[in-house]
C-alpha cells in the first residue's frame, strides 16, 4: 500500500480527492474537456486508474466536480474581498479588483475552458447558474446605486471587466489595468452613487 501522509484515513482520502481534482483542472485547461478521463487524471495525480474510480465513476463525474470547483475557489475569494466593502460602489470596486487579481492568477481558466467545451445541456445550465450566482453581488450593487436600466447597465459595465480580464490574462500590468478600469467604472456609476472617489 502507498504510504499515507495523513493523520487519518478520512484525511488521506480528502488529500487524494483534492489531488485528483487539481489534476483534472490542469488537464482541462491545457488539453480540453475530452482529455479529462479517469486514466489521464490518475496518471497526472500519480494514482492508479482504479484509485480514481473510488472517487469518480466516470469522466462525466470528474467534469461535474470540476465545474463546481472552478467556481468554489473564486467564490470564496470574492466573498472575502466583498466582506469589508461598506457601500454599493465599494462593493463594485472590490468585485472588480478581486476578479482581475484572480484573472492574473489564472483562476478563471477552468470555467472558461468548460464554457467552450461543448458539455451536455445539463452541465451548461449548471455553468450558467454558477456564473449568475457569482456575479449577483456585483449586479445587486448596481441596482442599489439606482442606475437607470440596472440590468443593462450591469451588462455594459461587465463588458469592461471582460475586456480588462482579457488584457490581464494576456500579460498586461494588473495594477495599470485595474486602476484604469476602476476609473471608468466610477465615471459610469458616480452619478448614482455620488461623486467619484479618487483612485
Amino acid at each position: 500500500m502507498p504510504k499515507i501522509n495523513a493523520s487519518s484515513v478520512a484525511e488521506h482520502r480528502a488529500q487524494q480527492r483534492e489531488a485528483l481534482i487539481g489534476a483534472a483542472i490542469d488537464i482541462l485547461v491545457h488539453e480540453g474537456a475530452a482529455a479529462v478521463t479517469p486514466a489521464a487524471v490518475g496518471a497526472r495525480a500519480g494514482l492508479a486508474r482504479s484509485s480514481v474510480y473510488q472517487y469518480f465513476d466516470s469522466s462525466a463525474a470528474l467534469l461535474a466536480t470540476v465545474t463546481e470547483e472552478a467556481f468554489r475557489r473564486s467564490d470564496e475569494a470574492l466573498g472575502r474581498a466583498l466582506a469589508d466593502a461598506e457601500g454599493p460602489l465599494e462593493r463594485v470596486e472590490a468585485f472588480f479588483r478581486e476578479s482581475l487579481r484572480l484573472g492574473a492568477e489564472g483562476a478563471h481558466r477552468p470555467a472558461a475552458a468548460l464554457m467552450n467545451a461543448g458539455l451536455p445541456p445539463a452541465c451548461q445550465e449548471r455553468l450558467v447558474e454558477l456564473h449568475l450566482r457569482q456575479v449577483e453581488p456585483f449586479r445587486a450593487a448596481v441596482r442599489e446605486l439606482g442606475a437607470p436600466e440596472p440590468a443593462l447597465t450591469a451588462d455594459l459595465i461587465a463588458g469592461m471587466l471582460h475586456t480588462a480580464l482579457a488584457a490581464v490574462e494576456g500579460g498586461a500590468s494588473l495594477g495599470t489595468v485595474t486602476e484604469r478600469t476602476l476609473d471608468l467604472v466610477r465615471r459610469c456609476l458616480a452619478p448614482q452613487g455620488g461623486a467619484a472617489r479618487p483612485a
